[in-house]
């Protein structure tokens, strides 16, 4: 009888573990759908392309800013009613963005599926110690966020065929339906409680801020993901103006590149898995060799394109280690803050984004586009030297990881 009980508890925990990578992977085509559609949505808007980059820009600072503040705000909620709300808005928010008969209320939509996709992650990222044994949480967050990256590639090679075709509306029409299978699947199956289910005012998970590893950990997003973002910011340009590709070929090696990506999250899992945060010291200076050989090769196109797709096997290769020691620091410390700590990846992540956006831009208008590999290999060295800080005072502050 106890192996009949062991063998569903089993199943069921695989069972939420799949439905929570179909919800990474709803999540990412939400997000990304807009990438692929933009030259139609300005067309059939009326508005300037750079218009339509808010789409991907209020959305990003909307992840960036709310997935913290939602966290610190909601922490008196119960985990699975939280997982319900932030499911709800996510579907009425994919509903809006098919109903937008106007650029303001598509942009509306944006800004709310910006809100709630990082805390709605966040709390799924929770159960995931409670669905699989602790040897293989690291994979299974992996494999999560490689469905996140799978969305990317699909949903922008997928989409622009849709809105070529048939119209971006079935674009938006696709998504909003992958999210009425997901959520109700999703929140029929979750647990209603659980061992991390415990609730928390916005002082008490903000204590975990005190925490360095906290702090440095945080850091290493923002200047390993700047130093990738410098170059991947501004990727098509770089491909098209520095390369020499056309139209064509361009979206081919971008489509090439997300497929690697793919790899890169699994390549994350299995660096924490195997290493944890010993890793990055080592991998940060590979990733700062990648992108010096991108700005040395030129356009040399068989060289760069070697670098290129070596930055796409590294770009998420810290990620899990860093979700791990977030994570680990708030069940060891400070048990109240898990949802806290889990919603720092994507946070961080995002304020990464910005701030390599931000730099690359600044390297496009001065030296020039050729010059943005080496601006992000001393951004990755700098993130080297956060991860050694980070390692420093976990080894002061934790125990040792089992």
């Amino acid at each position: 009888m106890s192996n009949t009980v062991l063998a569903t508890t089993r199943s069921h925990g695989l069972l939420c573990l799949a439905l929570l990578v179909l919800l990474g992977f709803s999540l990412g085509c939400s997000e990304f759908s807009v990438i692929g559609i933009e030259v139609e949505l300005a067309h059939d808007f009326g508005v300037s392309l750079s218009e339509v980059g808010q789409l991907i820009s209020l959305f990003a600072l909307a992840y960036a800013v709310m997935t913290p503040i939602l966290t610190l705000a909601t922490g008196r909620f119960k985990r699975y009613t939280l997982l319900v709300a932030y499911s709800v808005m996510f579907v009425l928010a994919n509903l809006m963005a098919v109903l937008a008969t106007s650029f303001g209320f598509l942009l509306l939509s944006r800004v709310i599926l910006g809100c709630v996709s990082g805390t709605l992650i966040a709390v799924g990222i929770t159960y995931i110690p409670e669905l699989v044994s602790m040897k293989k949480v690291s994979l299974a967050i992996s494999i999560v966020y490689a469905a996140f990256s799978m969305a990317m590639v699909v949903s922008t090679s997928l989409g622009k065929f849709m809105a070529s075709t048939i119209g971006w509306h079935y674009v938006m029409i696709a998504s909003l339906v992958l999210s009425l299978l997901v959520c109700p699947a999703l929140l029929l199956v979750m647990p209603r409680s659980g061992a991390t289910d415990v609730t928390a005012t916005a002082k008490e998970q903000a204590r975990l801020f005190l925490e360095p590893s906290i702090i440095f950990g945080m850091l290493i997003f923002t200047f390993g993901v700047g130093s990738l973002y410098v170059f991947y910011g501004y990727v098509t340009p770089y491909l098209q103006q520095v390369l020499g590709m056309d139209d064509m070929h361009a979206s081919a090696t971008l489509m090439a590149y997300g497929a690697v990506c793919l790899v890169s999250n699994l390549l994350g899992g299995l660096v924490d898995t195997r290493f944890g945060m010993k890793a990055l010291p080592i991998l940060f200076p590979f990733i700062a060799a990648m992108l010096l050989g991108l700005m040395l090769a030129g356009n040399q196109l068989m060289f760069a394109l070697g670098f290129i797709f070596g930055l796409a096997l590294l770009m998420y290769s810290f990620s899990v280690a860093c979700i791990s020691l977030f994570m680990r620091v708030a069940r060891t410390k400070h048990p109240k803050a898990l949802t806290l700590a889990s919603s720092l990846e994507p946070f961080s992540f995002n304020m990464g984004m910005s701030f390599g956006a931000v730099i690359g831009g600044l390297v496009v208008a001065g030296p020039g586009l050729p010059y943005v590999g080496g601006v992000g290999a001393i951004l990755a060295m700098l993130a080297g030297a956060m991860s050694l800080i980070t390692i420093y005072f976990g080894k002061k502050t934790l125990p040792e990881q089992d």
